[in-house]
């Protein structure tokens, strides 16, 4: 029976070596039952409550591929915490006719996957519960409860027996007066933008080393976010404002608001950086400000007034590119800064000491470019008939140093046949077992690691279809024409995978775009439908793409 092992190790552990010591056992297993291994997946430092793991999804590829009869690890829980992940994977794993083997259960069947998942369930569940109680009794003593604000350093010191003592702090007193000044600055008037960019002007380093910004002072009123509304500054320490729980889709993490009575809030007089007094009129300010904004939005929706809403309150529309453009001085993002137009950001936000980039560039005008390069410049036939010559080289050139290797390996693997023959022979002929079974094991265990390392050695041959930019220029035009229909979003989503990032470069007093294509969006585009797509589809000719030509050697980048 083919074999391969999975192994996990959770960031809580924080042990490499536990990976090694799982993979050693489940090959003993193996070789104890015959098996052959063909293949180890493993993912580090990475948690059993979700299945976005890429060594966990590389074996669920090979599973629909039926490239093993039987997986084996070390316990159920290697493989998920989560009941649902669990039973999904033992249905899969039951249709295409493999088998589940762990060291802790033995072979797994339906009773495992009902009481294990839940135990398992039940653990994270009690984990999460044990680590919050915690955090409160740090609190309610008036420590921190993990993290650190600007304006404090962390304290570290031992108790009596030797043990860290967690959760002190004091004031750090050059912070501290930023941020009396942030906040007398912001009572007397000044806007937090402006406030922003003199702290940068100054050269004064932001909470987490990089440039002020105004969201790092407003952040968000209603979650305590934001220099601005830490309580901490005032003396009181707030916990518990939000719960996270992980999204199923996206495995990542989301923050929901906790009703008031879970919000613990403690004093901590020692911790005061700023005066009451000062605290209060920042808040009315505030208020003040949500006023006004407020009333904005009902003058825009019609009641009677004459202050107009400005144009950045009004609900934008997803534009095609936004989220994509980057500014190359700064590395920053572009986004409206009126009606027709892009501009930096951080030039806007963070003041000119982080960023020089005043120039601007016209919505229409970038949309037209950047479709009209992506059609005819990106995927250049000439250009690409080029690249496929000197990709098909270099794959050659690498692959005959490989097959030199591949050979080593076959023939090492052949002599090791040899020997555990010969000793088979030997003990059959009345050989001492002693002297000839120890040298046994190890040739048993050198022939397995080999016919592993062999059956993952071969990489698939690419194959560049010779026709594909033609096939790219085409539906890029259909995509196009879709793009002026009604029900345009699955158009518009197909045009922004195909962009990686759109760099803007001042250059003689206006912006030159340079485009960069991702390249396996572009390559699953041209290969639809396509008979000569490699095995393993687009993604697995991008990563030979990488692994031959390098950064820079893609033929995925135009500048206009």
């Amino acid at each position: 029976m083919r074999a391969v092992i999975y192994a996990r190790y959770s960031s809580d552990l924080q042990s490499a070596a536990s990976i090694e010591d799982q993979i050693r056992v489940c090959k003993e297993r193996i070789a104890k039952e015959g098996w052959t291994l063909v293949q180890v997946f493993r993912d580090s430092a990475m948690s059993g409550a979700t299945t976005l793991r890429p060594g966990y999804q590389a074996m669920l590829e090979s599973v629909r591929e039926a490239g093993f009869d039987v997986i084996v690890a070390e316990a159920l829980d290697r493989l998920s915490r989560d009941q649902e992940d669990v039973a999904a994977l033992f249905k899969r794993l039951q249709f295409a006719g493999i088998k589940l083997v762990t060291l802790a259960e033995g072979e797994i069947g339906a009773l495992h996957i009902g009481l294990k998942g839940t135990m398992n369930a039940l653990f994270l569940k009690d984990l999460s519960d044990k680590v919050r109680r915690g955090l409160r009794g740090r609190i309610e003593d008036g420590k921190s409860g993990g993290g650190n604000a600007y304006g404090y350093d962390v304290v570290r010191t031992f108790d009596a027996t030797g043990e860290p003592v967690r959760g002190e702090r004091r004031i750090n007193p050059s912070e501290a007066q930023i941020i009396r000044e942030i906040f007398d600055r912001y009572a007397g008037g000044a806007s937090p933008r402006k406030i922003a960019m003199e702290l940068n002007a100054r050269g004064v380093s932001a909470p987490r080393g990089g440039a002020w910004s105004a969201s790092t002072l407003n952040g968000n009123r209603a979650r305590g976010t934001g220099v601005l509304n830490n309580e901490m500054y005032i003396g009181r320490l707030v916990w518990n404002r939000l719960r996270y729980a992980k999204d199923p889709e996206t495995g990542k993490r989301r923050s929901r608001a906790n009703e008031n009575e879970a919000v613990i809030a403690i004093d901590a007089p020692e911790l005061a950086i700023v005066s009451q007094e000062v605290w209060t009129a920042v808040k009315a300010r505030q208020a003040a400000l949500g006023k006004s904004v407020s009333r904005n939005r009902q003058i825009k929706d019609g009641e009677p007034g004459d202050v107009q809403a400005p144009f950045w309150s009004k609900q934008r529309p997803r534009y095609l590119f936004s989220g994509l453009m980057r500014c190359c001085v700064c590395g920053g993002g572009f986004s409206k800064i009126s009606a027709a137009h892009f501009g930096c950001s951080t030039a806007r936000n963070k003041g000119q000491s982080v960023c020089e980039n005043r120039l601007t560039i016209r919505r229409d005008a970038l949309e037209a470019t950047v479709m009209d390069g992506l059609r005819y410049r990106l995927m250049d036939p000439i250009l690409f008939k080029a690249f496929a010559q000197e990709f098909t080289a270099e794959w050659n050139r690498l692959q005959a140093g490989a097959g030199a290797q591949l050979s080593q390996m076959r023939a090492e693997h052949g002599r090791v046949n040899r020997q555990i023959e010969r000793l088979v022979d030997a003990l059959a002929e009345g050989a001492p077992a002693a002297r000839v079974t120890q040298k046994l094991r190890e040739l048993e265990r050198r022939r397995l690691d080999l016919e592993a390392e062999l059956s993952t050695v071969a990489a698939p041959a690419p194959r560049l279809h010779p026709n594909l930019a033609e096939v790219y220029r085409r539906k890029v035009a259909d995509l196009q024409q879709a793009l002026a229909d009604k029900d345009a979003g699955p158009a518009r989503e197909l045009v922004r995978g195909l962009v990686e990032a759109i760099v803007l470069i001042p250059e003689r007093g206006r912006l030159r775009v340079e485009v960069r294509g991702e390249l396996a969006a572009i390559l699953r585009l041209s290969g639809s439908g396509n008979a000569k797509a490699p095995a393993g589809g687009p993604e697995l000719l991008v990563e030979q793409i990488k692994m031959v030509a390098g950064a820079g050697f893609e033929p995925a980048t135009f500048r206009l």
